[in-house]
């Protein structure tokens, strides 16, 4: 399983358009094929900043989803919203206590 960390950091007058294109969006990112979890998380003290979360059966599954029109679109539309570029990281879970 691959896990995918998003840092965005969304301009303060941004923040209700990206919030609207997540809401409008998740549900498709979460059905997109080997997408296993879609998680958002803001910033405690920082509400610019945002994190999503996903976990994918493996990195073909990302991949496959990154090179999708649907992804382009909505890509396109949110890095207009960014305050400073985004910072991603592909990792593998090496451990989970609950």
């Amino acid at each position: 399983m691959l896990v995918r960390i998003v840092k965005l950091n969304i301009k303060k007058e941004n923040i209700a358009k990206f919030e609207a294109i997540f809401a409008e969006t998740k549900a498709y990112i979460r059905n997109s094929e080997g997408c296993l979890l879609l998680e958002l998380y803001q910033e405690n003290m920082n509400p610019s900043l945002f994190f999503t979360y996903s976990h994918w059966e493996d990195e073909s599954f990302l991949e496959k989803y990154r090179q999708s029109a649907f992804f382009r679109d909505v890509w396109g539309r949110t890095k207009q919203l960014f305050a400073a570029a985004p910072e991603a990281w592909s990792v593998h879970k090496l451990e989970s206590l609950s």
